[in-house]
């Protein structure tokens, strides 16, 4: 199966201007849509802390607004004519006209309401919520090329939406590609707290640790001697590699009801994540802890 590249994003919204451009770039193609343009430098610290985020915004804004990159020290004649003091500073342009502006690094919050303001409260905030909806559905039907169309199209909008970038991984998961997987997921921060992107990344540590053996031959040494329990626990890796995580919880339960310290309390310790994998408020994750605890607390 094909899936589409999660890191495409639109070639004409974000470009680098010169005074030679200027005219097409900025005056002409604010007629159809207003267009900032960021007036910054090499050497300018503020400057490097708002242009990702003015880029970032830009992309959110889902189309309804073009940003255009100049550097002041190469190109001097609009900023001049702008009268352009200090940098970084960022201009608005509509219809061919300069209409507002702002100067330094300002916040996120800033810039979006910044560019609602300009485009009329235009955002891609509903247009990627519903795109998220589309792929959350079409993989719940096993539509894979659905579902990666849905994510990668909001990452082309905002590359760094951590619930996309889980719903790709997520689709190549159940393609089968372990491998693109673990790369897709390895675009979110390594310290982020989505729970989308911890579950991911626990069924990549459950397939990681599947024993090599088939689960039938693990059933067979579990059903000849039940107190057998690292057949059971082996059983379970293989259970939750294989999707089965409801499978796998009531393997650990198992274990956990007969023998609670067995291998150094392993089995409690895998259940937290196979509950991570399944996601906190699943059905899997809240019954397991349900039947855990009454194990522990009888």
């Amino acid at each position: 199966m094909s899936l589409a590249d999660p890191t495409t994003t639109p070639d004409d919204l974000i470009k680098e201007g010169s005074d030679a451009s200027f005219m097409a770039d900025v005056v002409e193609a604010s007629k159809s849509q207003p267009v900032l343009v960021d007036f910054w430098a090499t050497w300018c610290g503020p400057c490097r802390t708002l242009t990702p985020m003015l880029e970032k915004a830009v992309r959110a804004a889902g189309g309804a607004v073009k940003l255009v990159k100049i550097d002041v020290d190469k190109n001097p004649a609009y900023a001049g004519q702008l009268r352009v003091q200090s940098i970084p500073t960022v201009y608005a342009f509509v219809d061919g006209q300069p209409v507002d502006g702002f100067q330094g690094a300002v916040p996120e919050s800033q810039l979006k309401a910044f560019i609602d303001k300009l485009t009329g409260g235009t955002s891609a905030d509903s247009d990627i919520e519903q795109m998220m909806s589309m792929g959350e559905e079409s993989l719940s039907l096993n539509d894979l090329g659905g579902a990666a169309q849905a994510f990668a199209q909001v990452l082309t909008l905002e590359p760094t939406h951590e619930g996309a970038i889980a719903g790709m991984a997520r689709v190549y998961l159940a393609d089968g590609d372990v491998d693109q997987a673990r790369q897709t997921i390895a675009m979110a921060p390594a310290e982020t707290k989505n729970a989308q992107v911890q579950s991911v990344r626990a069924q990549l540590s459950l397939a990681s640790a599947a024993p090599t053996g088939a689960s039938a031959e693990l059933e067979a040494r579990v059903a000849a001697d039940p107190s057998d329990h690292q057949a059971r626990y082996d059983l379970s890796l293989a259970q939750a590699s294989a999707g089965d995580l409801k499978g796998a919880v009531d393997s650990l339960l198992a274990i956990v009801a007969a023998d609670r310290e067995w291998n150094e309390q392993a089995a409690r310790k895998q259940l937290l994540v196979v509950f991570e994998a399944a996601g906190a408020a699943s059905d899997i994750a809240r019954d397991g802890r349900r039947r855990l605890s009454s194990i522990l607390f009888a």
